[in-house]
């Protein structure tokens, strides 16, 4: 398929991790003018991570193509040289009027086994869900705190093809510091009285900026503001899970993002389930 310019409102960044053969690094996607969600790459970590990139919530223009190693629907090539900036990211003003006016053509599945019926039935790879009360968010300490030598070289290796990476981005993405936890959402779905339980982990961006933060500004004693923001905040208003499959593990999906306009006074407040 030829390539071709479309406008794309960004709506994930993920953090960046190396994954052997098929290395993906990060993972970015958005949606197009008339609703559709794309996945797109190579992107450089330069238009990831700092103040003057592309950010969420962001309107850009690109030419993509439809990716010849990655046969994921919705998965495209960016061609980095042909972004443009469309203006500032969309307000928050107005409980979000802009952004909840952009995503209100996408399709909203309200239940995890509808998503996953709808990757084998029509090969979707990327949706939006939206559960009906989240039940924990669980912190685990991972095995191996920092990238290991290998990992260093794939995602250096990944991100300097086609020479994408100068100097000084290489030298940026060797001290990116990798998470030494891993975050999860368990969450609950109901649809006509039946309620189901599902777990998924959080790959989106925000997510390991903001520990990163908590870390910062609260040193050992991070979590609870960390808490306080992923288990409170964020769960009291209208959120939302953009859910994107693994291309080495079709059948396994993570968070890549969270969406989370607040709500508006006719709606229902979303559930919590803490204990």
């Amino acid at each position: 398929m030829a390539s071709f310019e479309t406008d794309i409102l960004i709506l994930c960044k993920t953090y960046p991790s190396p994954s052997g053969r098929y290395v993906e690094t990060s993972c970015v996607a958005g949606m197009r003018p008339n609703g559709s969600l794309i996945r797109l790459f190579p992107v450089p970590f330069r238009l990831i991570d700092g103040a003057h990139q592309f950010k969420k919530w962001q309107w850009v223009n690109a030419r993509i193509g439809r990716a010849s190693a990655d046969r994921r629907a919705e998965s495209h090539r960016l061609f980095v040289d042909t972004i443009k900036f469309l203006g500032e990211p969309l307000s928050t003003s107005r409980k979000w009027e802009a952004r909840r006016e952009a995503i209100g053509k996408l399709n909203v599945f309200q239940d995890f086994a509808a998503l996953e019926a709808s990757r084998l039935s029509a090969g979707t790879t990327l949706g939006l869900l939206r559960p009906s009360a989240i039940s924990s968010f669980e912190i685990t300490q991972v095995a191996k705190p920092d990238w290991s030598e290998d990992e260093r070289a794939k995602l250096l290796q990944s991100q300097r093809q086609g020479g994408l990476f100068d100097d000084a981005d290489a030298k940026a993405l060797k001290t990116l510091r990798k998470l030494p936890f891993d975050f999860h959402y368990r969450y609950a779905c109901t649809i006509d009285g039946t309620t189901r339980e599902y777990r998924h982990k959080i790959a989106d961006w925000e997510a390991g900026a903001l520990y990163w933060n908590c870390r910062h500004r609260h040193g050992t004693a991070w979590e609870a503001s960390f808490r306080a923001k992923m288990e409170a905040q964020l769960p009291s208003g209208d959120l939302m899970f953009l859910m994107g499959t693994i291309h080495r593990f079709p059948d396994q999906w993570l968070i890549v993002s969270l969406i989370y306009p607040p709500k508006r006074p006719a709606e229902r407040p979303q559930l919590t389930l803490f204990g």
